[in-house]
């Protein structure tokens, strides 16, 4: 038993050198439910030489999860009742208990994971760490005995909080450095993995599996590209099988959370504000849905209360944020309100595209600085107190397109003016 639970663990040591090649699930079910405990039993398979006979216990678990690949773990084994080796199985010098013994094994231990993107509810892992074991009798090798273990594991999850566990690890312990062996099976459950829906694991008729029970199997997910351990890979509130399938009435993409880019998110528009995923602007009032949502706290289904919008392209150059004289016209008319209307409120808001070479903290900066071009100059051409007029940027963050090509880039270098008649809030 001994050897073969010695090149057990020598192979799953070995297998570690593959971990590089091996895809780790990214999942935030690690970040959102990092505790998980485990109970169940164990065995406790001794030397020959030792006093006491193998025996059966029981084991408790508690770990954290740091992501996706890494846990610590600290254990705890009882084992209640180890009969007395006959003296006849001992070493020489080897005293035999007078009666049964008990144990109990502290452990800490980190675990690595070896999960694939394939296969997810298969989850094997590899842990090693040191012990420490209290008989209930002197035995030769001392009542304590500090060890060091290591094995491999595997996790059967059935869904994001349960799961079955097996693990059998082999360590050196006591003064002698024997070998002792410990065989583990239990059950795993993860705390808080139900604050979303678990998934859920169905078999069609033909074998088709869905494991997240989304309404799409995973093989029809891995052509869309979506994942099939989470039900909503996008994250935008709609199952992957409703935004496909169009179960709602609308065919939202379920890889993009903002399938009309208005600043909504598919699930919010539909579930929340009954506004229309695939139009920006469901009231057609010249605003888009997320605007009146998030800045002008009006209702997106009523055109009437929309603010007065003015799209401008205009083109600055590289690292500047003055206004080229040819822009001039298209912000005419924009001037011309004001002047009819000196005591409205203006918000220009400034936009960047995105390339491979952006960075967040640059552009940022740079729609700053072009939103308080153009307010400065509608300050000075139409006479409205800057005390009216609200300079915003928002970098990259929000396209109205995919920054795909030249043309989509300039839809998303733009400057947005809303304009409210009637003097400040």
């Amino acid at each position: 038993m001994m050897k073969t639970m010695k090149w057990t663990l020598a192979a799953a040591l070995a297998a570690s050198c593959w971990v590089g090649s091996v895809r780790a699930a990214d999942d935030d079910l690690f970040a959102r439910a990092p505790w998980f405990g485990t109970v169940g039993l164990n065995w406790y398979e001794t030397e020959g030489d030792w006093e006491m006979e193998s025996g059966i216990g029981l084991m408790g678990k508690v770990g954290y999860s740091f992501n996706a690949w890494w846990d610590l773990e600290a254990g705890l084994n009882f084992m209640p009742s180890l009969s007395a080796r006959d003296q006849d199985d001992l070493n020489t010098g080897v005293e035999a208990l007078d009666d049964s013994t008990t144990a109990l094994r502290l452990s800490l231990e980190g675990l690595l994971h070896l999960r694939s993107l394939e296969n997810r509810r298969i989850d094997p892992f590899l842990f090693a760490g040191p012990s420490v074991t209290i008989f209930g009798d002197d035995v030769e090798n001392g009542q304590t005995q500090l060890g060091l273990f290591g094995g491999a594991g595997v996790f059967y999850h059935f869904n994001d909080s349960w799961a079955l566990r097996a693990d059998a690890a082999v360590g050196v312990q006591g003064k002698n450095s024997e070998t002792p062996a410990l065989f583990e099976m239990g059950v795993t459950y993860r705390f808080g993995a139900t604050k979303r829906i678990a998934p859920q694991y169905v078999v069609a008729e033909g074998g088709d599996i869905d494991s997240d029970g989304d309404g799409l199997y995973d093989k029809d997910e891995a052509v869309v590209g979506t994942d099939p351990y989470n039900p909503d890979t996008d994250g935008d509130g709609l199952s992957d099988g409703d935004e496909h399938f169009g179960r709602r009435g609308y065919n939202t993409d379920p890889l993009n959370p903002d399938s009309d880019w208005d600043g909504l998110k598919d699930g919010a528009e539909v579930l929340t504000y009954k506004t229309h995923p695939l139009d920006p602007d469901t009231d057609k009032g010249g605003v888009t849905d997320g605007h009146e949502v998030i800045e002008d706290s009006t209702n997106p289904l009523d055109p009437s209360d929309d603010l007065q919008k003015f799209t401008l392209l205009i083109e600055f150059d590289y690292d500047k944020s003055f206004i080229r004289p040819q822009y001039y016209k298209d912000l005419e008319p924009v001037v011309k309100v004001l002047q009819r209307s000196p005591d409205a409120t203006v918000r220009v808001e400034g936009h960047a595209d995105k390339r491979a070479r952006s960075t967040r903290e640059y552009n940022q900066r740079l729609s700053e600085r072009r939103a308080n071009a153009v307010k400065d100059y509608l300050v000075q051409k139409s006479g409205i107190s800057a005390a009216n007029v609200t300079a915003v940027g928002y970098g990259f963050d929000r396209p109205v397109a995919l920054n795909d090509t030249e043309a989509n880039m300039q839809k998303n270098r733009r400057t947005d003016i809303y304009i409210k008649k009637g003097g400040p809030k």
